[in-house]
């Protein structure tokens, strides 16, 4: 009768521990699903920024800027260059200086000039972009915390936000988030694992 006892009283317990160990794994599992969820949300709101024409114009697919509202290719035949600067004689900077001209209706920034080819975005899926952008091996080898301030401090991404008049004197097209936002989603995007949806 003891032996009984003692036999039911271990079942109960292995039970009870595996009930209790089951339930942990599952609390765990939902904990970490809510950042996913998050950081996919901030994926998205990310992705719409960096596949406006205010980052894709000068992230081409070929060794041509892009530019305008429709993203013709750049007048004058503008080249990428060794350096993503230019040809001699076309060079970025010759034109594009470290603020907008919005007398000529040409925009500036800071070491203006092409993405490299290897951050080519003109006709990828936000996916591909994505993988891209955050792969060492074809951005410039930059870990995830330099990635973070490239997007969010470097003043010619920000540019985006700042974008002054064309030659008719007309405001350029902003990106869909606002400054702030754009900052605050990516920061939060890769504070979250910086997550990549699969499709």
């Amino acid at each position: 009768m003891n032996k009984y006892f003692l036999v039911s009283g271990l079942l109960i317990g292995v039970l009870i521990v595996f009930s209790n160990l089951g339930a942990h794994e599952y609390t765990r599992t939902a904990s970490y699903q809510k950042p996913s969820v998050r950081s996919a949300a901030n994926f998205d709101k990310m992705m719409e920024v960096i596949m406006h024409k205010r980052c894709v114009n000068c992230h081409p697919a070929g060794d041509m800027p892009r530019q305008g509202e429709d993203s013709h290719l750049h007048y004058f035949g503008v080249q990428r260059g060794e350096d993503g600067q230019g040809l001699a004689g076309y060079a970025c900077g010759s034109c594009h200086h470290e603020e907008n001209n919005n007398y000529a209706g040409v925009p500036g920034a800071p070491h203006w000039g092409l993405a490299p080819a290897s951050m080519a975005w003109e006709g990828k899926s936000k996916i591909e972009i994505a993988t891209q952008m955050m792969d060492p091996t074809r951005n410039g080898g930059k870990n995830t915390q330099q990635i973070l301030k490239h997007l969010t401090e470097d003043e010619l991404v920000l540019w985006a936000w700042d974008p002054g008049v064309n030659d008719e004197g007309q405001p350029r097209e902003k990106p869909p988030l606002s400054k702030e936002d754009w900052i605050a989603t990516v920061k939060e995007w890769i504070r979250n694992g910086a997550i990549i949806p699969s499709e």
